[in-house]
Order: C-alpha cells, then sequence, then structure tokens
C-alpha cells in the first residue's frame, strides 16, 4: 500500500521508516528539503519539497493512490487543512491530522477528521502511570454519544467471565488484550490476569462503568 505523510518532523520521519520497513510505498512531503535529513540512509520513498496541502506537490507524492494520509507538521493549521484537501478533494478515505490544541482536535473529530492531539496524549501517558487505574479513551463517534474506553480492571475481576463484565458495566467488551494480543471474547470467556479490557460504552457512562471495574466485583458475585 501507498501512504503520503506530511511533515518530515520525528513523528512524520518515524512513521514513514516504520511504513517503509512494513514492505509499504511511502512518500513525505515537507516545504523545508533539510527536514528529509532526518529520514534514515536507506529509505527508499519519495521526497517532495512544498506545501502539504498544495495539490500539485500531493500529487507529486503519488496521493491518487494514497491508502493513508496522515498530517503530522508543526502547525495546527497546515495539518487540518491538508487532511482536508487530501480527503475532501483527492477523496482519500483514512486520514489522520495531528492537532496541539486538544479543544480545536474535539472540533475535527466530530467534523469527521480523525485528529492526534499531541498534548491531551502527552497529558494522558503522565496520568496513567500516576493513576494506574483509569479509563483511556480510544475511539469516538462523530457524534461523541459512543466511545470505544481501555480500562484497567481491579485483580478481583480475575476469574470472572465477560458476560458478568457487561453485566455489571452496561456496556459491550468490544475486545481483550491479553499478552499483547487482541481477542474477542465469548459471554464465557474469563478474565486472566493482566488483560486489558477495552469497552464500547455510551460516553456519559464512561466514569460509572469503569468505577466499577476499578474496585472489586461486589459480594453478589461470589
Amino acid at each position: 500500500m501507498h501512504f503520503v505523510i506530511m511533515g518530515c518532523g520525528r513523528v512524520g520521519a518515524t512513521l514513514a521508516e516504520q511504513l517503509e520497513d512494513n514492505g509499504h510505498s511511502v512518500a513525505v512531503v515537507d516545504q523545508n528539503p533539510d527536514a528529509f535529513r532526518r529520514l534514515p540512509s536507506h529509505f527508499a520513498g519519495r521526497r517532495v519539497t512544498g506545501l502539504g496541502f498544495d495539490r500539485d506537490a500531493l500529487a507529486q507524492a503519488g496521493i491518487e493512490d494514497a491508502h493513508a494520509f496522515a498530517a503530522v507538521s508543526n502547525g495546527d493549521n497546515s495539518n487540518i487543512i491538508a487532511a482536508r484537501v487530501a480527503r475532501e478533494v483527492f477523496g482519500v478515505g483514512n486520514v489522520v491530522a495531528r492537532i496541539y490544541d486538544p479543544r480545536r482536535a474535539e472540533v475535527y473529530q466530530r467534523l469527521g477528521i480523525p485528529t492526534v492531539a499531541t498534548v491531551r496524549w502527552t497529558a494522558d501517558q503522565v496520568l496513567r502511570r500516576m493513576l494506574p487505574l483509569g479509563a483511556v479513551s480510544e475511539y469516538q463517534d462523530p457524534s461523541s454519544s459512543v466511545s470505544l474506553v481501555r480500562c484497567d480492571v481491579h485483580v478481583g475481576w480475575v476469574g470472572r467471565e465477560i458476560e458478568r463484565v457487561e453485566e455489571r458495566t452496561g456496556a459491550r467488551v468490544a475486545y481483550v488484550t491479553r499478552l499483547g494480543r487482541g481477542m474477542v471474547p465469548e459471554p464465557h470467556t474469563v478474565l486472566q490476569e493482566n488483560d486489558v479490557v477495552h469497552l464500547m460504552v455510551a460516553t456519559d457512562r464512561v466514569g460509572p462503568a469503569q468505577r466499577v471495574l476499578a474496585g472489586p466485583p461486589g459480594r453478589e458475585e461470589d
């Protein structure tokens, strides 16, 4: 598959290297030709000097054949404009934009443009290390009504069945990460130690659902 990346900073260069190492073709667009020095010496993809939202630059990068486009420059406005051009002009289905301002990221998320809010991501990672029991949002539908969240589970839930988790939380267990691999559980799948539970839940019920899992099951579960 072919991927186009706007921005050859640390994030863009890392993405380009990883995608190429996985066997994909990659084109990187940056208005500063010196930025391409961040790419590894073995990088065989295209280096296009220009603005990431310029149609000619995107065409040189092969945007018409792109499976996905990532705008990861250091400018919010440039990233959003480039993401919209890739999606609305060239019809790229998989588009993501890096946004530094989390409030703006929420707006664009509701407009259907997937975003990665750098400040929020960093804060979430720090908080997760300070408060290990908590829910981390992994996805929200465009209306923000439904969320997919990753939840830590109290050790008391080990040995309990998935259907009990769903009954107590009022949510659906979308999948479980076990030993680093995702799995879709059956109702009678038993939770094991160190399992990570990913819940699909109404956004306004994320807090209550996490509080249920953060504590031990009630005696009625015994």
